[in-house]
């Protein structure tokens, strides 16, 4: 299963870098959503993969004695799930202004000037 995950990370990293790498807004959008999924399935990776319990110590207990999951990986991966997706959907309205005022959505259209006719 970890061997699955790596690979798939990879390939979430390689794609996402090459979709930022494109001129096109939407594909850059796209490569960083790439990139974030990548990076929440790399920290889910790192919290160890465990079948077990929930982490509750029960009344009698003082430490855990069988095999627990560890939280702090979900919560921030949820965390990051949360953010990425403000971020998303405040750069897709970003994109569709930008696109309304230049109708184009390619990356040079942005640094050229507005007074220069070529």
């Amino acid at each position: 299963m970890e061997l699955l995950l790596v690979i798939l990370i990879g390939l979430l990293y390689a794609a996402g870098m090459y979709l930022l790498l494109r001129r096109s807004m939407v594909k850059l959008l796209i490569g960083l959503s790439m990139l974030g999924n990548g990076a929440n399935i790399l920290i889910f990776l790192l919290g160890r993969i465990t079948k077990g319990k929930p982490p509750v110590i029960g009344e009698g207990a003082k430490v855990f004695t069988d095999i627990y999951a560890d939280p702090v990986p979900q919560a921030l991966i949820l965390t990051a799930i949360v953010i990425s997706f403000g971020l998303q959907a405040f750069a897709i309205v970003l994109l569709k202004r930008v696109y309304v005022l230049i109708d184009s959505d390619d990356l040079d259209d942005l640094n050229t000037p507005e007074d220069e006719d070529i």
